[in-house]
């Protein structure tokens, strides 16, 4: 590699491309960060935006201020379209293109309806502050239209939440939204009593929690039920729409439906005419590399690497640190001039999942662990991957204040009415 003007061009500012910005530090390269929005998310704290514990500053950085002292790095606000490989150019939507020598792909994933898309109105997702914003409306509104209807049926439609999905994301929303619903928001209003509100969590395999030990599983679903949660297990959904959700052979009258029940990778295998798995994931070379392409390497979300053991990479914020990281040693090998191709090896820290805000569970293989002991480690290790004192500290003051009064802070309705749902 020719070191004094060796260009990197990083697309996507998430876990993956700023670890990876962060271990290139001091090298001899130019580095380009591109992405379409302007901050860098912490996407494990954004089901507490949309269940307002946490306002969205708490969770978000301008990824210009995160890379101020980064002289070598020139962060672009832009949207890509597309990966010329042959003239080693990363394209934009107003039709300019940037240069590259070296190129890491860290995009992410995006909400996957397995073939519905059309279910998207009415079932939001959770990936950006965009949908955090848009969830916690509907939530909040929910019990605003409720207050004025005079129908029982309506009513309590209005006041049934249906989440699909039983991975972390589906189980933490339930509890804290039933926690909303039973805590925060009882005696604020003078028509209906919020304890009537009805959380449903749909999950078409046999047990939530799926990657979790099967004890674990089980004790998530008890501590649900005794928050007051229906958990419905084994039945596949079959329609969303404005009147509610159909799984197996029950139709469920629910006036808010959020989906946390998969995600696709972002475009970047299109971009780049790869290989890729059903979920849209470039199927890259143990290196992280394109194969044919040893200049282009695809992180997090948007890569299909397998673990010894065959199954794949999971995709989680530290497996996106340890692949940017060893993407960046790779690159200061080959600046040293050693070509060898470096195979990753992810290493599994373990899994974690909140349960309302007293208990949580933790599988970390050699321990595992629940209740309350387990829900202060999950908000400890939280906290510490927060970026900045002054987001650790706001954000544990607002998480000691809702253990300690159950009141949560952050219930501003703010989005125009622009769901159909």
């Amino acid at each position: 590699m020719n070191q004094a003007s060796h260009h990197i061009v990083v697309v996507g500012a998430g876990f993956g491309g700023l670890e990876f910005t962060r271990a290139l530090g001091g090298a001899p390269v130019r580095i380009t960060m591109i992405d379409k929005r302007n901050h860098h998310l912490f996407q494990p704290l954004l089901y507490q935006v949309a269940t307002t514990a946490l306002a969205t500053s708490e969770i978000a950085w301008p990824i210009r201020h995160l890379l101020r002292r980064r002289k070598d790095v020139t962060t672009l606000l832009a949207n890509v379209v597309g990966v010329d490989r042959a003239g080693k150019r990363v394209l934009l939507d107003d039709g300019s293109a940037v240069a590259y020598d070296t190129l890491l792909l860290a995009t992410g994933a995006r909400h996957a309806y397995f073939g519905h898309d059309e279910w998207e109105p009415f079932a939001p997702g959770l990936k950006t502050l965009e949908d955090a914003t848009t969830v916690r409306r509907r939530i909040l509104m929910a019990f605003e239209q409720a207050e004025r209807e005079s129908d029982p049926a309506k009513r309590q439609a209005l006041l049934t939440l249906a989440i699909i999905g039983g991975g972390p994301t589906g189980v933490e929303l339930a509890g804290t939204i039933v926690e909303l619903a039973h805590e925060t928001l009882r005696g604020e209003f003078r028509n209906i009593d919020t304890r009537d509100a009805r959380v449903v969590l749909i999950e078409a395999g046999d047990r939530i929690l799926a990657n979790f030990a099967p004890e674990l599983s089980d004790y998530a679903r008890k501590a649900l039920e005794r928050l007051g949660v229906t958990v419905e297990l084994g039945q596949a959904v079959t329609r969303c729409d404005a009147e509610g959700v159909v799984f197996g052979e029950t139709h469920l009258p629910a006036r808010t439906i959020l989906w946390a029940a998969g995600v696709a990778a972002s475009p970047a295998a299109e971009w780049l005419g790869a290989a890729a798995d059903r979920a849209g994931r470039v199927l890259v070379e143990p290196d992280l590399t394109v194969p044919g392409s040893p200049d282009i390497f695809v992180v997090g979300d948007a890569a299909h690497v397998l673990r010894p053991d065959g199954r794949p990479v999971p995709g989680v914020a530290p497996a996106a640190k340890q692949q940017g990281r060893h993407v960046a040693a790779t690159i200061k090998a080959r600046l040293a001039g050693d070509m060898d191709k470096r195979p990753f090896r992810y290493r599994h820290d373990g899994d974690l999942a909140t349960i309302g805000k007293r208990a949580a569970a933790i599988d970390l293989g050699w321990i595992k662990l629940t209740g309350w002991p387990a829900w202060w480690l999950w908000g400890l290790a939280h906290i510490y991957f927060l970026i900045g004192f002054r987001n650790r500290l706001a954000v544990s003051l607002s998480w000691l204040w809702i253990y300690a009064t159950g009141q949560r802070s952050a219930r501003l309705i703010t989005q125009g009415d622009d769901d159909k749902g």
